[in-house]
């Protein structure tokens, strides 16, 4: 259900000029009044005050409770831009994700909010599904299971942080002030902190300066680590695959089971 715009005129007043902020379920919207800007969200979860408190999204400006039960929270709507890919390999960003991986205050409202740590064991289980469900073999998707499997061991990670799971380079927003926020919470687990990094290092970082990324975000790059982030990057990329499948898109399904021949290979001569 969408926000009722006539609603949110009369919470905030007939002045202020509000227009939808896009997105696929139609629950985010902008305000604006005398140069002041707002972001306003349908039930967000009350996860967004501790981030906002620890200065990783934006500021919550206030949470109002509607007529017919939803909550809307509202933010500060800052001028500022996506980062680009080659952004990711900055000392900001190896430092917020540092910041959140290592915050108690998220991890202890993630608890509290019902949230249970992520098992690896659960992505085998639903690529098994997924290719059991299939009329005839994928020799990569096979090759992805059958070394997710083997592994399986070797990712029973004992640290369990708050991960975004999803640190593609749209979701940081740098503001015309220099400031540097991860936003579009909405995935957000405890896990692995390897579920985070694997797909930045991958995606953005040459692999011959993950050391050095890693330095500045407060670890180092041991075997386990590397393992841990291979693992969670081919788990990633054979689910994403299936999706694409599922969703009838045959391009991307098979640029999927090329990227995952690649990804194989790349493991094999790095074994």
């Amino acid at each position: 259900m969408k926000i009722d715009m006539n609603w949110l005129g009369q919470l905030l007043g007939s002045e202020w000029e509000i227009s939808p902020a896009g997105g696929a379920t139609g629950d985010a919207y902008y305000a604006e009044h005398n140069g002041q800007q707002l972001f306003l969200k349908r039930n967000s979860s009350p996860f967004l005050a501790v981030l906002s408190a620890e200065g990783i999204v934006p500021k919550l400006v206030w949470t109002k409770r509607m007529e017919n039960g939803d909550v809307i929270t509202a933010q500060h709507w800052l001028k500022g831009r996506e980062l680009k890919p080659k952004d990711m390999n900055s000392q900001a960003v190896a430092e917020m994700l540092r910041k959140i991986h290592s915050s108690k205050e998220l991890l202890d409202m993630l608890k509290r909010l019902g949230k249970q740590p992520f098992q690896p064991n659960s992505v085998i289980t639903q690529l098994k599904q997924f290719i059991q469900a299939r009329q005839y073999p994928i020799p990569q998707l096979d090759q992805a299971l059958l070394y997710l499997e083997h592994h399986l061991d070797d990712v029973q990670s004992g640290e369990k942080v708050v991960c975004h799971c999803d640190v593609n380079h749209n979701n940081w927003l740098l503001t015309d002030q220099n400031q540097l926020y991860l936003i579009d919470w909405d995935g957000a687990m405890i896990a692995d902190p390897a579920i985070d990094l694997g797909p930045l290092l991958y995606h953005y970082v040459e692999e011959r300066e993950w050391g050095s990324w890693l330095e500045r975000y407060g670890s180092s790059l041991t075997d386990n680590l590397r393992l841990r982030m291979a693992w969670y990057v081919l788990a990633e990329k054979a689910m994403t695959t299936l999706w694409q499948e599922a969703k009838g898109n045959q391009e991307g399904f098979h640029q999927g089971l090329e990227q995952l021949h690649a990804l194989m290979k790349r493991l094999a001569g790095a074994s």
